[in-house]
């Protein structure tokens, strides 16, 4: 347990390096395995978790007071015993600083900002989100580690009481309330399976081991979900997925194949959307990073489709392996469209132009208001601030 408050800090190196998705959030909201990295962190700590974060996105959310003395600690880094423990041991005025990395420290913002610390160094092994491919490729590993936290943290699971539902590894399951199965394959012999609050698994829905499920999520008829996959809160997904993560209010509710992905949120994907994971010689995925906007080898055999917010594509759409989609960006057409696709571009392989942006607000407001939300100021500020820091990568204007 960490008694001091924490402040979740976003490195603009590696915020930059997890771009399209930290357009949108600060690091910390991004959704790897059960739970966001802010909400792993607030399990271990008894105080309000605050963020830091650039300037627009820093609007929406619980800001450190500039005298007050805190733990600072890397929002891309995922807690551990060994880290907490670390932590803990920090004395004012200490960091613990791994490969040149300020991990965390201990003290007041203008000491943090100046990086007047007594660097102490990490010896151990740190799990890490540094890419966007990360994500999907830790998935797994942290449904395991906040499953945990559900068993300790949360009341015991409701039974399964649907008599067409065949259930593997009922000890490995855990379903909160309000959930409804009907006629589905449930399958934890391997990993454990966690299925949210009001969440609705629909007839003949298979799921395998290694998922998490979130609150109010719909997974379609017939549904094929492979191991090591996050569906966010409120998604409603069909079709054939394979260790992808869905942070939560998207679509993909069709036959398809999405494989080895991350996909934000408010996010639609048209009927037979395919992602291809695995390249045809087998070797090394790349994929476009924004530090370096070019593309980058993820020493990764396979790597589908990193999608941004608000970004949609139409039926048939077929993406190439390591594509990456930026924020409401409107994919369409036959054949395959290019691996990187800016933010705001609206078209596909045939050619590209620049969606409208009072038109994607527009789009966005009717889209959230089918979940019942609404567009907020700081969703307005957020796009408008996407549009102008993209505009370079739209070489069509």
């Amino acid at each position: 347990m960490i008694k001091t408050p924490l402040v979740l800090f976003d490195d603009p190196q590696i915020s930059k390096n997890l771009l399209p998705f930290t357009f949108y959030r600060p690091i910390a909201k991004i959704r790897v395995g059960i739970f966001t990295i802010d909400k792993k962190w607030q399990f271990h700590s008894s105080t309000p978790v605050h963020f830091f974060t650039n300037e627009y996105v820093q609007s929406a959310y619980l800001k450190p007071n500039q005298e007050d003395n805190y733990i600072w600690v890397n929002a891309a880094y995922l807690p551990t015993n060994e880290l907490i423990r670390a932590i803990n041991s920090l004395d004012a005025g200490e960091a613990l600083i791994k490969d040149k990395r300020c991990i965390a420290f201990r003290g007041r913002m203008n000491d943090f900002s100046n990086q007047n610390w007594n660097p102490i160094s990490i010896g151990f092994d740190l799990e890490q989100i540094l890419y966007p491919w990360d994500i999907f490729k830790l998935n797994g590993a942290q449904i395991l580690q906040d499953f945990e936290l559900i068993l300790q943290h949360f009341g015991p699971s409701q039974p399964i009481n649907d008599k067409h539902t065949a259930v593997y590894g009922k000890d490995a399951i855990y379903i909160a309330p309000g959930v409804t199965i009907k006629a589905a394959c449930l399958d934890a012999e391997n990993a454990p399976i966690f299925i949210g609050e009001n969440a609705h698994i629909h007839a003949g829905a298979m799921i395998g081991s290694g998922h998490a499920i979130g609150e109010g999520a719909h997974i379609n008829m017939g549904a094929k979900l492979k191991g090591d996959s996050t569906i966010g809160p409120y998604c409603k997904v069909g079709g054939e997925v394979s260790n992808s993560v869905f942070f939560g209010y998207s679509n993909k509710g069709h036959d398809g194949f999405v494989g080895n992905s991350v996909i934000a949120e408010w996010c639609n994907l048209g009927a037979d959307t395919n992602t291809s994971n695995l390249k045809n010689n087998y070797g090394p995925v790349k994929v476009w990073n924004y530090a370096k906007q070019e593309l980058m080898d993820t020493q990764l055999t396979f790597c589908g489709l990193l999608m941004g917010d608000h970004a949609k594509c139409g039926i048939n759409t077929m993406f190439n392996t390591g594509t990456v989609v930026g924020v409401a960006a409107n994919v369409f057409g036959s054949d395959f469209p290019d691996k990187f696709i800016p933010s705001f571009a609206w078209g596909g392989a045939h050619g590209w132009q620049t969606f409208d942006f009072n038109k994607c607000l527009d789009v966005a407001e009717r889209v959230m208001q089918r979940r019942g939300k609404s567009l907020t100021e700081y969703d307005k500020i957020a796009l408008q601030k996407t549009y102008e820091m993209t505009q370079k990568f739209r070489s069509w204007e």
